[in-house]
Formats: C-alpha cells, structure tokens, sequence
C-alpha cells in the first residue's frame, strides 16, 4: 500500500470507527496487511493533521461554509508537494489571492478554479507546515 492509499485509509478507518491509540490504528493497517511501525503511524497523523478529540482521532473541524467568508470545506494533501483546497463554489479565486497575500514561504504558487485551489509547496516538510498554516488562517 502507498503512502497515499495509507493516508486515505486512515482517513476512512477514523471517520467509521472511534480510534483511541496509535497501537490501536497499527491493529487496524496490519490486518488490512500493511506493516508499518508505531513511528510511521504518528508522522501519518502528523502529516494528515489528525488530531485527538473526545479521547479518540479525528480530523481537525473546520469551520461550517456558511460561518466562513471563504466557505472553505476541506484542506487535504495529494502526494508529497500539493495542497488541495476545497471551498463553496465561487469563492476559489478569492481563497487563492488571500492566500498569495499571506506570501507564505512554504507555498510555491497556487492554481484557482471555481470550488478548488491546488498549493504547490516545495517538499513533504513544507507541505505539513503549509497544511498547519492554511488550516490556521481560514478557521477564522
């Protein structure tokens, strides 16, 4: 399993069920046939910005579309150097020219749609920064 599909799993194993340890999760990857070490588990928590709510993983909520002026949905990685942003439909240019204003060091440029921004960033390493970044200055 690539990394990506690992990702996504996680994703989909903590949105079905309620997940309290990182052992917990390892169970779950190893029974799908992936091994993987306790260390790789949390960097994928890490990358993916899993966080512990209630006692158990989950996504970090972003704000409802209708309470942020830039209706943004979603904040998600796609391979080691992209950024997806999904916002309501319209507003993905406004997103785009806010965030080019930021001048944000890990972000290389950004591509705008109707509903969708890709964010190229320059590594793995600047992409989580970037992910913690984008998540912080449109949660309000």
């Amino acid at each position: 399993m690539q990394k990506a599909e690992r990702h996504k799993f996680i994703l989909d194993s903590i949105s079905e069920r309620a997940i309290v340890s990182q052992h917990e999760l390892m169970d779950i990857l190893h029974v799908e046939g992936v091994e993987v070490t306790q260390a790789s588990v949390s960097r994928d928590l890490a990358e993916l910005g899993i966080v512990k709510i209630g006692g158990r993983y989950a996504r970090p909520e972003l704000p409802a579309p209708n309470t942020s002026p830039f209706g943004i949905r979603t904040i998600d990685t796609s391979g080691d150097s992209l950024v997806v942003i999904k916002c309501a439909s319209g507003l993905a240019s406004a997103v785009a020219v806010r965030l080019d204003g930021e001048e944000l060091r890990d972000v290389v440029g950004t591509i705008a749609g109707d509903d969708t921004i890709f964010v190229a960033v320059r590594d793995s390493h600047s992409q989580r920064a970037a992910v913690k970044k984008l998540r912080a200055l449109f949660a309000a």
